[in-house]
């Protein structure tokens, strides 16, 4: 059973003795976010080559990609109000319904169109991430937080180990296969999700109507929303063009490309999973968010200019500790500074700027990659999360923000 050997890869992260210590239901939540991201990570390294089949341009690539976020951007900030509203665990489940269709849809495409239709769909329904993240905000103590969010980002590890190593694996079946096999775990985890999953908004805790939106989305917040959407920019430039480029300078096919990703996700794991936790105490989250976000304008760069494997290798390397760091402290960041009653709908908004990165960065991204050169999306990359580091210290959001200013 999927969810039996994700709990394996759980008993590795942490001991026994370990999880005793973590809030009822958290490991819960945790599993069910490492099965929805295999799903995603057996799709994302192969949906660039998987469209060219149907004759896709590296821009239409890139469309490809922008129309799963530009959904997610709609239906985000709704479905964290919804949860606010009737609480995280059925809008989990329909999120994971929804993912299942989009997966099917996108398997059994024989033309452009339902491939489109088929990401839009799951798109539209991807927001069992920020309301998951929501759910560990409700159960944790404001001090645990950092930590239990690195842990969930390490199912984002998860996510890129597993799911890269099914995807190649199915993917000699044929090139269907993959997306079939991401709408079956889909729909086990919306079926073990309604079993599973504990219900964590406190029925007490009221979502008000009027001025919600105000206070859901503070300065602090609406910075924090502007330099996520830069880094997402710039991540989604690799994301969507690495097939690509693996494919022009060292002849990696679908399931090589998937090979990969496996790498970037071991290291994630090992630094959200292992490192993060300790890093938070000794240097604090909004230090580490600045550094993981300086990782990655070395990461880029050196993906920019890279044609050997050595080269390669250690610009993967710094780019996935860079959003080992970087992703888990926006979300503690988030968490911290969002009211209680529109907590989910914070996190919708941080999904929602997210999803506006990736509707911008896939297109652009493959327009260079076909019209300037091969480097330039990472070089350009490098360059905005060169712009965000500027930012985030000239805001000093590197140190702790004081309640009234947030």
């Amino acid at each position: 059973m999927p969810y039996r050997g994700v709990d394996q890869i759980e008993r590795c992260i942490v001991s026994k003795r370990e999880r005793a210590s973590y809030p009822k239901g958290y490991w819960t939540i945790w599993t069910t976010v490492a099965l929805d991201l295999i799903g995603f990570g057996i799709v994302v390294p192969i949906l660039g080559r998987y469209a060219e089949r149907f004759g896709a341009s590296g821009l239409t690539v890139g469309f490809l990609f922008a129309s799963f976020s530009l959904a997610q951007f709609l239906c985000a900030p709704l479905l964290g109000r919804l949860s606010d509203r009737i609480g995280r665990k059925p809008v989990i489940v329909i999120s994971l319904l929804g993912t299942a269709v989009g997966s099917f849809v996108t398997g059994a495409a024989g033309v452009l169109w339902l491939l489109f239709l088929g990401r839009v769909i799951d798109g539209g329904s991807g927001a069992s991430l920020a309301v998951a993240q929501a759910a560990v905000g409700d159960m944790a103590e404001p001090a645990d937080r950092p930590r239990l969010m690195g842990l969930l980002g390490a199912a984002f590890g998860v996510g890129f180990v597993l799911g890269p190593a099914l995807g190649g694996l199915a993917a000699l079946g044929g090139p269907h296969v993959p997306f079939f096999l991401a709408g079956a775990l889909a729909l086990i985890n919306a079926v073990a999700a309604i079993v599973r999953v504990p219900e964590t908004k406190r029925p007490g805790v009221r979502s008000a109507r009027r001025g919600g939106r105000a206070r859901a989305l503070s300065p602090v917040l609406r910075r924090l929303a502007l330099v996520g959407f830069i880094t997402t920019v710039a991540f989604t430039a690799f994301e969507s063009t690495f097939a690509l480029l693996g494919d022009r300078r060292f002849g990696l096919t679908e399931a090589s490309a998937a090979a990969v990703f496996l790498g970037v996700g071991l290291v994630l794991v090992g630094v959200q999973g292992g490192m993060y936790g300790r890093l938070v105490a000794k240097h604090g989250v909004h230090v580490l968010y600045v550094a993981g976000v300086a990782l990655l304008v070395a990461g880029l760069a050196f993906t920019s200019v890279a044609t050997v494997w050595p080269v390669l290798i250690g610009a993967l390397f710094l780019l996935s500790v860079g959003q080992g760091l970087a992703s888990p402290s926006i979300t503690s960041l988030v968490t911290e500074y969002a009211p209680d009653e529109h907590r989910g709908e914070a996190l919708g908004y941080q999904q929602s700027s997210a999803a506006v990165g990736r509707i911008v960065g896939p297109p652009v991204a493959g327009w260079m990659f076909d019209h300037v050169g091969i480097w330039s999306p990472y070089a350009a990359a490098s360059a905005l999360c060169g712009v965000a580091v500027v930012l985030l210290v000239g805001w000093r959001m590197h140190h702790p923000v004081t309640a009234p200013a947030a």
